[in-house]
Formats: structure tokens, C-alpha cells, sequence
């Protein structure tokens, strides 16, 4: 039996400390002019950007409604209007450190029509699977940390 190869395809990304606890986003090759990571926990209002936990929601947000529209594409069919929310908990766990610990998501596809009933029906089946940060996610991601000094 001969043995099936995987593809990978590598990311580099980087955070380059601003003031306090708030990090300058690097995006490799995709240059956003403004990203920045806040871990302040100062209100909202003064946030520079979002804090990891929101970043987490948004990714599995981003990637599951990319996944769903890419299906009903692959259907031949195409929805204009969409809306998604993430509600992510966090709470601590038994050692007393905070934690993720739930993502609620819903994705609100305007469909008013039979027919895209029916292709959204097929999507719903398994356009989850195809969302590369909520499987890896659910599966757990291997993370091997490296700390330099």
C-alpha cells in the first residue's frame, strides 16, 4: 500500500511588544497597517484591538462562514447578505486559570427561497469539516513553545 503524503503549507506570524500589554501584529507577507493584540483589560472604549479570546472567536467565526458560503459557491449558488456571532466564555478552570472554555457560534444566512433552502441544507451536513481553525480547535493543536533569553 503505498503511502499518501501530506501537504503543509507554514505561516510565519509575530507580535513585537508596543507599551505595556499591548503587541503590534505582524502579518508576514500580509501587510494590515493596524493590528494590535490588548491584554490591558482596560474598557473597550480605550482597547487598541482585541484581546486573544476575541481573536479565537473571530478565527472560528471568519473560518466556519468562509466555509459555509464556500460550499453554497460550490453549489453553484452565491448568498449576498450574511451575518455570524461568536459568543466565547471564558471561565477558570480547576487549577484557577482562565480558560476558554465555549464558543457559541450562529451564522445567519439570508435564504428565502426554496431552492436555497435545499443547497443550504446539503452545506449543513458538513461545512463544519472544512473550517480549518474550528477542527483544530475541537481536535487540539500542537503547541510547542520555545522561550529565548
Amino acid at each position: 500500500m503505498a503511502e499518501s503524503k501530506s501537504e503543509e503549507i507554514s505561516t510565519e506570524v509575530g507580535l513585537k511588544l508596543k507599551e505595556k500589554m499591548i503587541f503590534k501584529c505582524d502579518l508576514g507577507e500580509m501587510k494590515v497597517k493596524d493590528c494590535y493584540i490588548d491584554e490591558t483589560h482596560k474598557t473597550e472604549a480605550d482597547m487598541w484591538g482585541p484581546n486573544p479570546s476575541r481573536m479565537l472567536g473571530m478565527a472560528i467565526l471568519g473560518c466556519l462562514s468562509a466555509s459555509f458560503m464556500f460550499c453554497l459557491k460550490k453549489r453553484e449558488f452565491q448568498i449576498e447578505d450574511l451575518n455570524a456571532n461568536a459568543k466565547v466564555t471564558v471561565a477558570r478552570n480547576e487549577k484557577g486559570f482562565w480558560r476558554v472554555k465555549k464558543i457559541d457560534v450562529t451564522i445567519e444566512p439570508k435564504i428565502d427561497t426554496p431552492e436555497m433552502r435545499k443547497r443550504a441544507d446539503q452545506c449543513k451536513k458538513f461545512f463544519e469539516d472544512y473550517c480549518v481553525v474550528t477542527q483544530a480547535v475541537r481536535e487540539g493543536i500542537n503547541i510547542e513553545v520555545d522561550l529565548k533569553y
